[in-house]
């Protein structure tokens, strides 16, 4: 469970020895996700997508958090299996692709722990840590990890996909009825990457 305020999500990976047939006899491995929220994780009660089908949204987050734990993935070291990962939120206030990305590799770290000492893979086929958090300026001030009213009101707001050596895996970055300078932009990074820092001296922890 990673709890960032009252953004709430649980994480759970689960190990299956086949892979998608597209990549049968490849000898590489495969990380993916699913994400989804419960009817009242939000301040007014959702119809759940099982009932009406993916929303576009969903789709979009769940791809972002494969994408994002994957860069993290020596395949070949995975070898010829793959790791399905759930992220559920149980709460929402903002930052939950965020938060699911964050916590889904504590749970992908857990499970390649469970490989490793069982024998399965025979080197750590994660390479490095993957955070992700959300950045914007709100009444006029950079703000770390926007909560619901922060964001909806935020003149610019974007989520930071980050490896724990400093690299960029994906950035999505907009303005609502204002513009942004490069300055800002580079103003948000740099308080991402403070970010990035605390979310992986907690992975660490939580999973040593």
């Amino acid at each position: 469970m990673i709890r960032c305020g009252d953004t709430h999500v649980l994480c759970t990976a689960t190990i299956d020895e086949r892979v998608p047939h597209w990549m049968k006899n490849t000898g590489l491995g495969w990380v993916t996700a699913e994400y989804g929220m419960l009817p009242r994780a939000t301040h007014s009660r959702m119809n759940r997508e099982a009932k009406k089908g993916q929303s576009g949204r969903t789709q979009e987050i769940q791809r972002l958090i494969g994408r994002s734990l994957r860069a993290c993935i020596d395949r070949p070291a995975l070898g010829e299996r793959q790791i399905m990962v759930d992220c559920d939120v149980i709460q929402a206030d903002g930052g939950t692709r965020c938060a699911s990305i964050t916590g889904g590799w504590v749970a992908l770290r857990l499970a390649v722990n469970k490989l490793m000492k069982a024998g399965m893979v025979t080197s750590d086929p994660i390479i490095d840590h993957v955070a992700a958090v959300s950045c914007g300026i709100y009444a006029g001030q950079p703000v770390l990890d926007l909560d619901y009213p922060e964001d909806s009101e935020a003149g610019v707001d974007g989520n930071f996909v980050m490896t724990g050596r400093g690299t960029l895996i994906e950035i999505q970055m907009s303005a609502e009825g204002s513009t942004f300078s490069r300055d800002q932009m580079t103003t948000l990074i740099d308080l991402a990457e403070i970010g990035r820092d605390q979310l992986v001296t907690v992975q660490t922890s939580v999973t040593a």
